[in-house]
């Protein structure tokens, strides 16, 4: 599938042509993707999966707390399409939380937060996202062996060893600019923004831990 790829010297939208929380205004610097350019993706992605699965039902993983915007949004135009076609992919989700983090930082260090006994996919055919502990996810999914796995990331960063061989299903390839909203965070913050945003250093220094 074509991947929409976003420039290293984009330097993202104006504030002034959008609306966001006000109390973040001095905190971010541009907004990076609109959330109807996000939406409008995430359908298309829908399309994808329904035509890969066909009549499969699938286990959807959610990795939280960042993906769980795009995964409710994933999940329900998969049940839109299908409620208007003559074919409907029978989802169920669960939900997993990880730890990675520190400020912009990505640590090495790999936290399965909550359940982790994922022995309810053993045998499921699996479709779930994430960043760069992909790796370390995807081998302790592969454990309880499921069916099959297939990776959908709204968000893939180049980078060396960049994740999207990995992922299934790209939304956007964007440069390695750390980005936050539509429910990614800098330290919890930011996650309430519905567009995906770059933080500006004010933003960062604010709420730095």
């Amino acid at each position: 599938y074509l991947v929409p790829s976003i420039k290293d010297d984009w330097p993202g939208y104006s504030l002034d042509l959008f609306t966001y929380p006000e109390h973040y205004h001095d905190d971010i610097e541009s907004v990076y993707i609109p959330h109807g350019v996000i939406m409008n993706r995430t359908e298309r992605l829908a399309h994808y999966i329904m035509n890969d699965f066909q009549d499969d039902n699938i286990m959807v993983l959610c990795v939280l707390k960042g993906g769980y915007k795009f995964c409710a949004d994933l999940v329900e135009f998969i049940k839109i399409l299908g409620r208007n076609s003559n074919k409907y992919l029978e989802t169920r989700v669960e939900f997993i939380r990880l730890k990675s983090y520190l400020n912009d930082q990505s640590t090495e260090d790999l936290h399965i937060i909550g359940c982790q006994d994922l022995s309810f996919l053993r045998g499921k055919v699996c479709d779930f996202d994430t960043g760069k502990t992909m790796k370390a996810l995807l081998k302790h999914v592969e454990t309880f062996e499921p069916k099959m796995v297939k990776v959908a990331g709204l968000l893939v960063k180049r980078v060396p060893n960049m994740a999207e061989s990995l992922t299934d299903y790209v939304g956007f390839e964007i440069p390695n600019r750390f980005v936050v909203g539509y429910a990614l965070d800098y330290n919890e913050y930011f996650r309430d923004l519905n567009h995906i945003c770059v933080i500006s250093r004010t933003g960062k220094m604010k709420y730095k831990i």
